[in-house]
């Protein structure tokens, strides 16, 4: 199937993986318009990448995620994003305790925002965590276990969450 894309190949990819592609660019710019162009561009790799062979469904996938963190790392340090004020607008319709948590998320640092994303959000394992983003499984399991002592950290004190309530949802 992935040996090299046919068009309809490329159409199903794009119907199954733009949803998680968007959620990955929103989550890292958190900007419509701009996870939307990255959408977009991975897609324009995808499709540059005719000579790519994937062996299996994981390895595109691996793929399309690495090429969408690299994306948002090129529009972070654009000039165009350094000069322009970001729209405050929901994508997506949480519920009130959906919005804090994935508020608490974002104020993560990056390396600790995207190793979370994709283990509780995606469902990667930390190998595949590691694989994608090409560093060392200790150090994903160790910035996983730093991000959730955050998380919690940063829940308790704003007042979300007590101790107790936290030790009954773990």
């Amino acid at each position: 199937m992935f040996n090299p894309l046919t068009r309809d190949d490329y159409n199903k990819v794009v119907e199954e993986f733009s949803d998680m592609i968007f959620r990955i660019a929103y989550q890292n710019l958190c900007n419509i318009a701009d996870a939307e162009d990255v959408v977009q561009e991975v897609f324009i790799s995808l499709l540059k990448s005719k000579g790519k062979i994937f062996k299996d469904s994981e390895h595109l996938k691996s793929w399309l995620i690495r090429v969408t963190i690299n994306k948002c790392l090129d529009v972070r340090r654009s000039f165009f994003r350094k000069n322009t004020v970001p729209i405050d607008s929901q994508v997506i319709s949480y519920t009130d305790e959906e919005k804090v948590l994935m508020d608490e998320i974002m104020k993560l640092p990056k390396d600790y925002r995207n190793i979370i994303y994709l283990y509780y959000y995606e469902g990667y394992k930390i190998k595949e965590i590691a694989e994608i983003l090409g560093k060392n499984q200790n150090t994903i399991s160790s910035k996983l276990q730093r991000g959730r002592n955050k998380l919690k950290k940063n829940l308790i004190e704003g007042g979300y969450y007590n101790e107790r309530n936290l030790q009954e949802c773990t």
